[in-house]
């Protein structure tokens, strides 16, 4: 998968606090994700994150 940063991930699973969006901040072997519902900052593997990944949205390029 090719995710990179400032992508918006809609994930399979909702965060807690509701919302299934995450924006993406950092990734690598792990990615760096925030919830776009509470703001919520949080590391997750890879490997986790692209099993539970619905759809990306890429912002457009400018």
């Amino acid at each position: 998968m090719d995710i990179v940063k400032g992508d918006i991930l809609v994930m399979k699973k909702n965060h807690p606090c509701g919302s299934n969006r995450m924006i993406v901040l950092r990734s690598g072997m792990d990615f760096k994700l925030r919830c776009e519902g509470c703001g919520r900052e949080f590391m997750i593997v890879r490997s986790k994150a692209e099993k539970n990944v619905k759809t990306i949205i890429r912002e457009a390029e400018s």
